[in-house]
Formats: structure tokens, sequence, C-alpha cells
């Protein structure tokens, strides 16, 4: 099989690791004359719209978030990696507490799978280089490796967690293998903090991922509720151990999240 005009003068390769690849389009110029204009300024901003794409070479397989193929070449086949119906109601359980489709299917064969665009940044990941696995922030999973182990990772003070606003559970990935991750801060622009037996407080969910052997806990700015509140600050989450954490520079708003999701389900 050929396929052409896969990356031309618009759009290319960008990254690749592993299987995975991402493709960037630089501009886009399938536009009318309703949308022209956003479109332009767009480009000048660097909102760019970008996919994922994942060769299959026979010997992987790849697990997407549910409902994130956009099409396949060549013999792909689709399963969905449902043992029973207690592992069906533990996939259910997952998928509700960490905001992840509950069954992600997964791909496997010889050919070429490519995810549906997105206008977020695409960050790829080797999840055997975090030594004990990493922990993602809420619905920033986008695709890894089916050699990627998942389970739950939660905060170890629930009840500051509730109090703060923040979820309890987070998704965690383990073993070997690429994972692709949404973000709303180009990976280049990411601060990555190395943590030794130390310390880190975040106000907000800056954090886009973190080692899975760090002790993650929403607490007080303050020890008191009234210092917390004379400070203007309110809850922080903290990261004490051993190491690393991912953190965007800037915390972005709830308009610009949605209005992101907005373009990217138009596309």
């Amino acid at each position: 099989m050929n396929i052409l005009n896969l990356e031309n003068k618009t759009r290319s390769i960008v990254k690749t690791l592993g299987n995975f690849s991402v493709l960037e389009y630089r501009s886009d110029v399938s536009v009318s004359s309703y949308n022209a204009a956003t479109e332009y300024f767009m480009k000048e901003m660097g909102v760019r719209r970008r996919q994922v794409v994942v060769n299959m070479d026979g010997s992987n397989t790849a697990v997407l978030q549910a409902g994130a193929m956009q099409w396949t070449a060549g013999n792909i086949k689709l399963t969905t990696d449902v043992k029973g119906v207690g592992d069906f109601m533990g996939k259910m359980f997952k998928g509700a507490v960490t905001k992840e489709s509950a069954v992600k299917p997964k791909y496997s064969g010889n050919g070429l799978l490519v995810l549906e665009p997105t206008y977020k940044y695409i960050i790829l990941k080797d999840v055997s280089q975090w030594q004990s696995g990493l922990v993602v922030e809420d619905g920033m999973f986008l695709a890894c490796d089916g050699t990627v182990k998942h389970s739950i990772s939660a905060r170890k003070n629930l009840s500051s967690a509730v109090l703060g606003g923040e979820g309890i559970f987070n998704l965690s990935l383990g073993g070997t293998g690429v994972v692709a991750l949404e973000s709303n801060v180009p990976e280049d622009e990411l601060i990555e903090i190395e943590l030794e037996n130390d310390e880190l407080r975040i106000d907000g969910d800056m954090a886009v991922c973190w080692s899975n052997s760090l002790s993650f806990t929403v607490e007080k700015a303050t020890k008191s509720f009234i210092g917390s509140a004379a400070s203007g600050e309110g809850f922080v989450n903290v990261y004490r151990g051993t190491g690393r954490v991912l953190m965007a520079p800037v915390t972005s708003s709830a308009s610009l999240v949605k209005a992101t999701n907005s373009v990217s389900a138009k596309g």
C-alpha cells in the first residue's frame, strides 16, 4: 500500500517516538469565506491542527481514548480488551473517577492508524523513562502502546482533595511504551522539576504529569483555615519525595480550555 500526500507543504511530521508520530498542520487551507479570517489569525498565533499517526508493524498494539480514531489503512483490527463482566465494571469505575473513557479500544495489525485532529499540543513520552511510572492530569490521555499498564492513583488525603475542588483519582501509567498526551501548553514551554527527597507546592492544576513515586496531596496553604484565607491562598497541590514533575508555566483559564475544545470538536 502506498499513502501519498500525507505530508506536503502545509503539514509534516514534527516529532516521532517509537511507533508514534505527530503530524502538524502549518496552515489550514481547507477554509471557506465564513471562517477564512479566523483561520488566518489562528495561523499567525501558532494555533495549529495536530494528529497522532501510529505505525502498526504487526508486533505492536495501540490503545486509544474512545472515539479518537479517524482512519486506518491496512489490516488493522479492533478489540475492546474487556475480559468479562467484572473487568468491565472495573474499567467503568476507573473511567468514572479519572474522567477517561471507561473502555479504551485496542488496535493491532499491519498498516497505519491516524487519530482525530486536535488543536491542543501533543506530548509524546516514554513511560519506561519514568522508573515507577507517571501519573497524568485528568483528561490528558490520548493514546499509548498496548504494553503500557493502566491503574488508578489516589490522593493521600482525600478530604482535602474534595475541599480543594480537586479530583481524588488520576490515571497512572506504568510498564514500557510510548504515551501521547493532549496539553494546552507546548512541550518546550513546560517546566521540568526534579525532586530528590524534596517538596513542590503548586497553586492550581498546572502539573501535566508527575512520577508515580511522588506522594501527591492537596493541603491548605497554611496550617489553619484562617491563615489560608488571610493569605489569599486556599489549597495547594503538594508533591513530596523523589521524582519528576512536568508543570505548565501558567494556568489555562476555563474559558480558554472550553474554546479550544469547541474549535477541536468542529474540526
